[in-house]
């Protein structure tokens, strides 16, 4: 620095530099992220409680699981205000199983996912399910190395959050319920609003990008491909095999299982059932076979008994 604190032309071009290297480092995380992400594809991820649980769900196949000290129609039953897991719980499940191991921060809590990444989580869900910590603010993901799941329950939510660093996009649905209906209509309505996207002039997206309160790279990605530009899965109410091979079949490229399955007369069963309902949605005669004798399902609450509804959290 000269005298009188100028800065010279070598500093300012060393910290260009170091600026652009920071910039290069966190895009490629970024798309490091994106392909991780990509490789649970086709998968099915379950909500945890126990080592035993974890267990249980890897051995039924599933891609990942989601450690939570309450499943959410524990969490909605109990109300009050629920936060992220215990560190020492979830390294107990992180240490019990081989597979991905994810974890909910409130929407908006920074230091909550600093946490989660300090004890080496595989992916981050920012979600709705916990009580927000902020509700105006999502936290900016792409100062983390660690992926992001985030939830939606339309193109501009989804978009939002990817620009915000999510790795990866699940609808909302409404957790705990058991009812599918949810998670149905805010697939179908990002589908609406991906296939409006795409029928539209060039020059019409950045009316369409100032419409969704998006990026305009983001919005013509989606005009441009036809999809979101993370892998989007589904969740909120999926309890049956069925459920699974509809919310596959709606377009969805994987699922989440919250309370469905430890919340049914035989977990392990339905879980391994549910599992290869999502990678053979179009075989009828296998989704018959795996849909008998799989005893009770979870009770759920039907959506018009709702009183809290969890996806209108973080718009």
């Amino acid at each position: 620095m000269r005298a009188g604190g100028v800065t010279s032309p070598s500093m300012r071009w060393t910290a260009i530099v170091k600026n652009r290297r920071e910039t290069i480092v966190a895009e490629n995380r970024n798309e490091l992220n994106k392909n991780l992400a990509q490789m649970l594809k086709g998968g099915v991820i379950m909500d945890v409680t126990t080592p035993e649980q974890a267990h249980i769900a890897e051995d039924a196949g599933a891609c990942a699981v989601m450690a939570l000290e309450r499943i959410p129609a524990d969490i909605r039953a109990a109300g009050g205000v629920s936060r992220m897991s215990d560190p020492a719980m979830i390294r107990g499940i992180q240490e019990a199983v081989s597979i991905p191991v994810m974890a909910k921060v409130r929407i908006g809590h920074i230091a909550e996912a600093r946490i989660l990444q300090a004890i080496d989580i595989d992916y981050i869900d920012e979600s709705e399910v916990l009580s927000p910590a902020d509700d105006v603010y999502h936290i900016d993901k792409n100062q983390f190395d660690v992926p992001f799941v985030c939830g939606a329950k339309n193109l501009g939510e989804a978009l939002r959050r990817i620009a915000e660093g999510a790795a990866m996009i699940r609808t909302k649905g409404e957790p705990g319920t058991g009812d599918v209906i949810q998670a149905v209509r805010h697939m179908r309505t990002m589908n609406k609003q991906i296939h409006e996207l795409v029928s539209l002039r060039d020059d019409e997206v950045y009316e369409a990008a100032k419409q969704l309160a998006v990026p305009y790279d983001l919005a013509k990605y989606v005009h441009d491909n036809g999809r979101l530009p993370v892998v989007n899965f589904a969740a909120g109410g999926v309890a049956t095999p069925a459920d699974a091979a509809l919310m596959m079949e709606l377009g969805a490229e994987g699922v989440f299982v919250g309370s469905g399955i430890f919340k049914s007369g035989d977990p392990a069963k339905r879980a391994a059932a549910i599992v290869k309902a999502t990678a053979n949605w179009q075989d009828a005669d296998l989704l018959a076979e795996l849909s008998a004798n799989l005893g009770e399902a979870m009770v759920g609450i039907n959506e018009d008994e709702i009183e809290t509804i969890m996806a209108a959290r973080g718009e």
